[in-house]
């Protein structure tokens, strides 16, 4: 059986698929060349065919053109004719035309009656053809045509009989029988089928035709596609058989009636010829291939059996055998190739020492290396989980300010510094079977094999009072302190890998709170799988649409009008319910993933103001902007890209920050405000008063509207210094020409009071809280605005 993956085999299949498609692109061209040759040859023959054809026709209609001048030149005709004798003149008519083929014979005066036929009753197409043969001869010596007389195709003449002058016409009709076009296929090689069309446009029927029956057939439902109507060269595949056709037009009756002689030749008889020339190229490539077989074959082993020896030798020098070598006396490559890997074995053999201990050990300290803590924490796990209520422990420690060392020092002060450390901590193991290892860095491990918490506890605090004493080196005095995480075997983990992972857990746990140490607890992780855990669950709720929008109505103060609303977000999960947003925005802006959530409320206020819109209801909606958003250059590039999808304009849609999320990075963020401002969106200051912005700053941002803070608003009917606190900001606003709106309004004393007080727009409770869109929408067409109270406000004020 051939093993196709073996290079021998892939080089023979190689050289033989190389010589297959050479042979076939060779036999396809050849082919090729051969049809379209013969396609050329066949055109060729058929225009010839169509000009044989017509000439034929034109012959015979000479020839029958003179059988009835014959007649007509007849003295006893001509005097029949001119004694009106209809019953000799009907005899010689039947008579002369059955001698010369014709089927028909007609006398027509000069008037245009018929006065005599061997049709008892003329046809009307016939006769419609007579007369208008007539016509076309005039004064000539006669006149032919075809015409389609009763669903065949005939040949017409019409001749003068002259006594001197023109006295009468003789027309006969000659049908295209099977003798013509049997000639023409005797004279061209060309089948030859005439074809008259259906009364009333529905079918053809073969009138004559060289075909066969069941051909002529198929060729009656080949001529009724719209490409044999077109004319010209035509491809026509007829039981089983390919042909090249030419359609030719040869009568036309006035009802819609028409002959067409249809030429063919065979695609595949003009072919024959060359497919014994096919067959001994086929032959060849058979011969080719096989040779190609062989030959490869032969040269194929000649490679492969060296590199099976090379294979050897590296599989044994993969296994860690170096002792047998391998000669190869050849001067090509592949001799070149065998001392090659002669010459590999033995660098290898000498760096093999040297890599094993580079693997296990730390190259600056001499200490084990992680590589080889693992290993010694493993061996120490399975001792103790073979002796009942063993234990093992192991400390991770991270020194304190040692990049500043660095930094600050040098790396080859902090190379020196970090074997200064493993001296100490080496001198300072309690325990016989310790091991200390630099894992990396700044990092070190202790492992105490057979330790219980209590004995690693006492190791930390040994380690934590050596590391007091500052460290003297180079004329530098060195103070350095250490985060230790400590994590045993079996309470913490029962592989090494966990129970590295969990003391480094609490080590950086213990740098964090300044600790010292820390020793692991499963509630440390919990937190950040908690998150991790989060931040999935808000993909998968925009995902599923889980989020929903909520809509918080802003109104003008003065006139209680509907203007707009701020839109909110929601989350619905379907096994926690309702999820407000203070238990997940938070988080979203701290993973950035407040980003997607804020395309995700753009495109739903986007769609909603679109559909209102459309309605005749015109609503400003106001959407929230994050830090990371006002930091995101692409933001205004997406909300461009959602309101061209929704067909809005930038107006519609007013977007409000926070003066914190400004002062965060202001240059950054009053580029993003001023390209959306640009745009034409409105923007707006969320939580005014609450910030730590400069109003120097504020000045220059390219807002539109303020709103005061909630904590401002709510009370300050009871609280004078709020109401002077909001008077002042309506009046900042004022002057600094923006629209002001008060967020926390929750009182119609409050409402009056900030009317009052010119405050443009409020937000609250009072009006409506947050909701859903479709309770919004009923709210809106129910909300009545508080009546004018006129003693009430000027006495609030």
């Amino acid at each position: 059986m051939v093993r196709l993956y073996r290079l021998e085999s892939k080089i023979v299949a190689l050289f033989i698929s190389l010589l297959v498609v050479v042979q076939l692109a060779g036999f396809v061209a050849i082919r090729t060349a051969i049809d379209r040759n013969a396609r050329a040859s066949i055109s060729e023959e058929l225009a010839v065919g169509e000009r044989v054809f017509a000439r034929q026709l034109d012959q015979n209609a000479q020839k029958l053109t003179q059988g009835a001048r014959l007649l007509a030149s007849d003295f006893g005709f001509r005097q029949a004719i001119g004694t009106d004798d209809r019953e000799t003149i009907a005899s010689v008519l039947s008579n002369h035309g059955a001698r010369i083929g014709a089927s028909m014979a007609m006398l027509i005066g000069n008037d245009g009656q018929i006065r005599a036929s061997t049709v008892e009753y003329p046809d009307t197409d016939l006769q419609r053809s007579s007369l208008e043969l007539v016509r076309k001869a005039g004064n000539g010596n006669g006149a032919s045509e075809n015409a389609v007389v009763g669903d065949r195709l005939f040949q017409i003449v019409a001749v003068p009989i002259k006594a001197p002058v023109t006295i009468a016409w003789v027309v006969m009709g000659f049908p295209i029988d099977h003798q013509l076009v049997s000639d023409m296929r005797e004279l061209s090689s060309l089948q030859v089928s005439i074809l008259v069309s259906q009364r009333g446009g529905v079918g053809w029927n073969a009138d004559v035709s060289t075909l066969t029956a069941p051909a002529a057939s198929m060729l009656l439902k080949e001529v009724g596609q719209p490409a044999m109507r077109a004319g010209g060269l035509i491809d026509l595949q007829i039981d089983g058989n390919q042909y090249r056709a030419r359609l030719l037009p040869l009568a036309q009756a006035s009802n819609g009636q028409q002959a067409v002689a249809v030429l063919q030749r065979s695609v595949s008889e003009a072919v024959e010829p060359y497919q014994r020339l096919q067959l001994i190229l086929l032959s060849i490539t058979v011969l080719g291939v096989l040779g190609a077989a062989v030959a490869s074959a032969v040269l194929a082993r000649r490679i492969t059996s060296p590199l099976r020896d090379l294979a050897d030798v590296a599989k044994r020098l993969g296994e860690g055998d170096y002792s047998e070598g391998l000669f190869i006396r050849r001067q090509d490559e592949i001799g070149r190739l065998g001392n090659a890997f002669e010459t590999m074995r033995l660098e290898i053999a000498s760096r093999e020492l040297k890599i094993s201990r580079l693997a296990y050990q730390d190259q600056l300290t001499g200490l084990p290396n992680r590589v080889q803590f693992a290993d010694l924490l493993r061996d120490a796990i399975a001792e103790a989980a073979r002796t009942p209520g063993a234990a093992c422990y192991i400390l991770m420690m991270d020194l304190d300010r040692f990049q500043q060392v660095n930094d600050v020092l040098g790396h080859s002060f902090g190379d020196d510094l970090l074997r200064q450390v493993a001296l100490r901590l080496s001198a300072q193991l309690l325990y016989p079977g310790a091991k200390l290892s630099r894992l990396g860095g700044d990092e070190f491990a202790i492992l105490l094999p057979g330790v219980d918490q209590d004995g690693a506890v006492e190791q930390a605090l040994q380690i934590l009072r050596a590391l007091e004493q500052p460290l003297s080196l180079h004329q530098q005095t060195v103070d350095l302190g250490a985060g230790i995480g400590i994590s045993g075997y079996p309470a913490h983990g029962q592989s090494s890998d966990v129970l590295l992972s969990h003391a480094e857990v609490a080590m950086y746990t213990a740098k964090r709170k300044g600790s010292g140490l820390v020793i692991y607890d499963p509630a440390i992780d919990q937190s950040s799988q908690e998150s991790l855990s989060l931040l999935s669950e808000l993909r998968r709720a925009l995902e599923r649409d889980e989020f929903m929008l909520y809509l918080q109505p802003k109104l003008e103060l003065c006139s209680g009008e509907v203007v707009g609303a701020e839109a909110l977000v929601r989350w619905i999960h379907p096994e926690k319910g309702f999820i407000g947003p203070d238990n997940f925005i938070p988080f979203a802006e701290t993973t950035g993933f407040i980003r997607m959530l804020t395309l995700w409320m753009m495109e739903q206020v986007a769609r909603l103001s679109e559909q209102l819109q459309q309605q005749g209801v015109q609503l400003k909606f106001s959407v929230n902007l994050s830090t990371r958003d006002l930091l995101d250059q692409e933001l205004p590039s997406a909300f461009a890209a959602i309101l061209q999808r929704h067909r809005l304009q930038p107006s519609a849609l007013c977007l409000e920050i926070t003066e914190s999320a400004i002062m965060d990075d202001p240059a950054r963020a009053q580029n993003t405000l001023e390209r959306l401002s640009n745009m034409g969106f409105a923007l707006s200051i969320d939580d005014f008063g609450t910030g730590y912005s400069s109003l120097a700053y504020l000045k220059r941002l390219p807002v539109d509207e303020l709103k005061i803070d909630k904590s401002f608003v709510m009370k300050m009917a009871q609280d004078q210094d709020d109401a002077k606190i909001v008077r002042s900001t309506v009046d900042l606003g004022h002057n600094l020409g923006l629209r002001v709106v008060a967020e926390g309004v929750e009182s119609e004393e409050v409402w009056f009071l900030l009317r009052q007080m010119g405050c443009d727009q409020g937000q609250g409770y009072f009006m409506g809280k947050p909701m859903p869109v479709q309770h919004f929408l009923a709210w809106r067409e129910q909300w009545r605005a508080p009546e004018m109270l006129d003693q009430s406000e000027n006495m609030a004020v």
